[in-house]
């Protein structure tokens, strides 16, 4: 009976694989008719979740993903359709384009240094939006951005928005933040400078990482070790924040050093003003994202006291945070960078308001993931479905245990999340099958990784922010292929090395 409620759990995760995949049905129809699919199963299915509480579960997961999700897409696209009327990206692109007109090594720093920047501040999204905005601005197929930036949004999240996910991970398993966070950064380690490769190879084909191999280094390199060493000394919130910055710096003193002849030569020279305010509203969507981080305490307490505590599903309480979040900080950053631009109000708010309109769709698909990943969770058919997967491989469990971790995320399209799904359970089985229950919850925190580059969620704002909404099945057919390798490597590591942990901490 519990096999066949294992099989009756995953139907909505099958169904919604096949029908994006196989069928190439758009997101936005096939989300929400299986929300409705899993409604039935929770309702009248193994777990007898009561109707209202099942609603209640879904209402709860469209509030969540209305706010802050949503509003984190409409704010990056928002920003990108600002900066393409007042013509700033015509500068941006400039501007990168004398650093190297190398699509390769773009990638590099737009995709995975400046993207891996953006997830250490803000996440929610923003990696995937603004980098993959901002290559497809610089000319790069609409389809080819939204895949390279969802690799590259990978490795990335474990630390993302000043470490949450990790530090979440320890406060759900009581297991210290310094260990979870170093572990997890050393089982990523490996695939920091892998995913370089990678997203090269995603530009031109493996063929085309001739001439380029050492840049791949230097900017793998350069990132994994500064995070290693800070995840190991200095605890979750950092370490995804220095390595992006270390490898941006490395990648682009590289490129200017042995690769400068791919600098485009100047056809008009874009003045020191021209180039100030054509950043200007990144500039100030860093410079808010980060005063209003962990890192400045006392100003995101006072940010963060914005809000509103309301009852949705049974009587946990739901957080909304007006301002403290990061859509609404880059929608205020781009309203003031836009008016020193020079344009006035009125002409900003009908850009909001058109960007809001052009990704209906996309909201839809949002609201109908987001809903159908807490009717999951809450009537626990997400449970049974590791726990049967736990039983099933017993001592060959931690060779799984990075693909729960992904399910988690690919279902939720969160790594946090997905760490407070599973948490507990990988410390359950691990002291079950005698294994440490670090390195096991550690692994799931890894493997949630994985998962991000496959969730309907994560699709839906790369489409949204390339323009290209209703391709979510073609994209995802390239990226699970991906996706199923990562987890399959990092399963095998995180097997392999059990004997040696004594060695590793």
């Amino acid at each position: 009976m519990e096999y066949l409620s294992f099989l009756l759990a995953l139907l909505p995760i099958a169904w919604l694989i096949f029908s994006l995949v196989v069928l190439k049905l758009p997101a936005h129809k096939t989300c929400t008719a299986t929300l409705v699919v899993t409604l039935a199963i929770a309702v009248f299915g193994k777990w007898q979740m009561p109707a209202l509480e099942a609603a209640s579960a879904a209402a709860e997961g469209g509030v969540l993903a209305l706010w802050p999700i949503m509003i984190v897409i409409i704010a990056a696209v928002f920003t990108y359709n600002l900066s393409t009327q007042t013509g700033s990206m015509n500068v941006i692109t400039k501007m990168l384009s004398g650093i190297t007109t190398d699509r390769r090594l773009l990638v590099l720093i737009v995709a995975w240094g400046f993207g891996g920047f953006l997830e250490g501040v803000a996440g929610y999204g923003t990696a995937v939006a603004i980098p993959a905005s901002i290559l497809a601005a610089m000319g790069f197929a609409p389809m080819h951005a939204a895949v390279i930036c969802l690799v590259a949004n990978t490795v990335p999240t474990a630390f993302g928005a000043i470490g949450i996910p990790i530090s979440t991970m320890a406060s759900v398993t009581g297991i210290p933040v310094e260990v979870v966070s170093y572990l997890t950064a050393f089982q990523l380690s490996t695939f920091i400078v892998l995913i370089t490769f990678l997203v090269v190879g995603l530009v031109d084909g493996f063929k085309g990482l001739k001439g380029v191999v050492g840049a791949c280094l230097v900017s793998g390199f350069s990132f994994a070790l500064p995070q290693l060493y800070v995840a190991k000394y200095m605890g979750a919130e950092l370490p995804c924040l220095v390595g992006s910055i270390c490898s941006m710096a490395a990648t682009i003193a590289y490129t200017r050093m042995v690769h400068r002849s791919t600098a485009a030569e100047a056809e008009e020279v874009v003045t020191a003003k021209s180039k100030f305010l054509a950043w200007v509203p990144y500039m100030l969507i860093l410079t808010f994202i980060v005063l209003c981080s962990n890192l400045f305490p006392a100003i995101k307490e006072v940010v963060g006291s914005l809000k509103s505590v309301i009852t949705i599903y049974g009587d946990k309480p739901f957080t909304i945070k007006w301002v403290a979040t990061p859509g609404v900080l880059i929608i205020l950053a781009t309203y003031i960078g836009g008016m020193i631009q020079g344009v006035s109000f009125a002409e900003i708010t009908k850009v909001l308001a058109n960007t809001a309109k052009q990704l209906t769709k996309s909201a839809i698909t949002v609201v109908a993931i987001v809903a159908l990943a807490k009717v999951m969770s809450y009537s626990g058919m997400i449970n049974t479905t590791a726990l049967v997967i736990a039983e099933l491989t017993g001592s060959f469990y931690p060779f799984i245990s990075p693909m729960v971790g992904a399910l988690g995320t690919f279902v939720t399209g969160s790594d946090t999340s997905s760490n407070v799904l599973f948490g507990q359970l990988q410390m359950q089985v691990a002291a079950k099958i005698g294994v440490d229950q670090a390195w096991l919850v550690s692994a799931s925190a890894a493997g949630a990784t994985a998962g991000k580059m496959i969730s309907p969620q994560s699709i839906a704002i790369a489409t949204a922010a390339t323009g290209i909404t209703g391709s979510e099945g073609r994209i995802m057919n390239k990226t699970i292929v991906i996706c199923c390798g990562y987890v399959l490597i990092l399963g095998t590591l995180v097997y392999g090395l059990i004997p040696y942990l004594h060695v590793i901490y």
